[in-house]
């Protein structure tokens, strides 16, 4: 789709890479002309693709912002006005969906965001093989894949195993923000957190947190909204 340099590969660490249950599916659906344009014209600069090669240095890529790791930001309109309401702050925004990388790098574009940064692939490569220790201030996992099914549950990020790699990249305090609207998945996530000795919650009754005025009200949560599905935030923070 894009010549090298230009976008996206479709599998940059390689299938070769490992054998792994993976949390998502890759989505290349058709990109629109004004995506394919922002691709081309920022993808150079801004995009990365997970190929797990080598170590970002986040003070380079970001002038010395502090970080916030945000994986599967599907269109980016979140991403955007995130990064637009809080220029301080560097947002690393990991995904697979094409259309969505283009869609993040022209409203980037566009709105003179240049405290974003969007990569192509898988984020435990990513955090495994490409982050630093201690190098994030903080996570944000929203409206990820529930993977209903209970036969699928495995693939669901939010596990045990995924928590201690991410405590590893954490700084200290940094806080990991999740939110869905599944409610099992919320349960879930609750319970995993809250076991894990990595992490505290943020309330002082060990429960859900409120939508924090930073988060945007997406329209993949609006969506869930109509549909009578209650959005439950989760605030935890690494020890």
């Amino acid at each position: 789709m894009f010549a090298p340099g230009e976008g996206p590969l479709p599998d940059p660490a390689g299938s070769h890479h490992e054998r792994r249950i993976r949390s998502f599916q890759p989505r290349r659906s058709r990109v629109t002309t004004g995506q394919a344009e922002a691709m081309l014209k920022r993808w150079p600069d801004w995009g990365l693709d997970i190929d797990g090669k080598r170590v970002l240095d986040l003070d380079e890529m970001f002038g010395g912002l502090p970080v916030v790791l945000e994986i599967g930001f599907g269109m980016g309109e979140a991403t955007a006005q995130m990064a637009a309401a809080d220029p301080g702050t560097g947002i690393l925004a990991v995904d697979v969906h094409t259309p969505g990388q283009g869609n993040l790098l022209g409203l980037a574009d566009r709105n003179g965001l240049t405290n974003v940064r969007v990569a192509n692939g898988d984020a435990i490569i990513l955090l495994r093989e490409m982050l630093t220790g201690d190098s994030l201030d903080g996570c944000r996992v929203y409206f990820p894949d529930p993977w209903p099914k209970a036969r699928h549950h495995k693939r669901r990020l939010i596990q045990p195993e995924f928590l201690s790699l991410l405590a590893t990249r954490l700084k200290p305090g940094a806080v990991l923000h999740c939110a869905t609207d599944w409610e099992e998945y919320a349960e879930q996530m609750l319970d995993v957190l809250t076991a894990h000795p990595d992490f505290e919650n943020t309330q002082a009754d060990g429960g859900y947190a409120p939508r924090p005025g930073f988060r945007p009200l997406t329209r993949f949560e609006g969506q869930g909204l109509d549909k009578g599905h209650v959005v439950h935030d989760l605030l935890f923070r690494r020890k």
